[in-house]
């Protein structure tokens, strides 16, 4: 295997030839941000968080651009920090900023960039585009008012479940993550997995909470509730503890 010859932010390290610059600057220990990446899932550069100075005319996506011999990769500068920072400026300027009573709030990877960029004023006005929340399925709750279209969900339903039950539909400023004929999850053929919610960045993709009807039937005197662990939770605490 032929290895490279590569320098990111000063440090040099030796990687096998393939290698994407943003694998060569995790062998650096040096952080590149990502929001749409996954890898070898979903390596498609569509965030532009990840840009890099690797010497070219235009700042390159890490996450896809390959090491050659000699590459020295520039990660961290004035003109690369404000250039992320205005694209996720812009990705939020869309986006359903109700952080606080989102599911997502203190585990979102949105939020915690934007707190790492130091992002406290969105410059731009964005058009909130006032979607439906589709919660029919007995499982999982689709909010596309806070997907950022990084494509994750589609990646790991497509690549890694073959189920192909969400795809990316529409184009331009229309662009949304849906079902066919943009129908609920609840009437294709989903299989109620939950990978998709599982790489969702952000709070458009998260399982259905029934605690409220199980706090309503506690309370209600004319039933009487049984109380069961479901037999994959005890299997799984038993793993846990031998």
């Amino acid at each position: 295997m032929n290895l490279l010859n590569v320098t990111i932010d000063g440090i040099k390290v030796q990687v096998p030839e393939g290698t994407s610059v943003l694998d060569a600057a995790k062998l650096a220990n040096v952080d590149i941000p990502t929001l749409c990446y996954l890898k070898d899932i979903n390596e498609i550069g569509a965030c532009r968080m990840c840009l890099v100075d690797v010497g070219a005319r235009a700042l390159q996506t890490a996450c896809v651009y390959p090491c050659s011999e000699g590459l020295n990769v520039i990660t961290n500068s004035p003109k690369i920090r404000d250039i992320r920072k205005a694209t996720l400026e812009l990705i939020l300027s869309n986006h359903e900023r109700t952080c606080l009573t989102c599911i997502r709030n203190n585990n979102c990877e949105l939020q915690a960039l934007s707190e790492k960029l130091n992002v406290r004023d969105i410059p731009y006005d964005g058009v909130s585009k006032g979607l439906p929340i589709d919660n029919i399925s007995k499982s999982i709750v689709r909010d596309n008012n806070k997907c950022i279209l990084c494509r994750r969900c589609v990646a790991v339903c497509n690549k890694i479940q073959t189920v192909g039950a969400i795809n990316v539909m529409e184009r331009g400023y229309d662009t949304i993550i849906s079902t066919a004929d943009h129908r609920s999850i609840a009437d294709v053929n989903c299989v109620n997995c939950g990978q998709c919610i599982n790489v969702c960045p952000v709070g458009a993709l998260y399982e259905k909470d029934n605690t409220q009807l199980v706090w309503d039937a506690i309370k209600d005197p004319d039933k009487h509730v049984v109380i069961q662990t479901a037999p994959s939770v005890r299997a799984g605490i038993g793993e846990e503890f031998g």
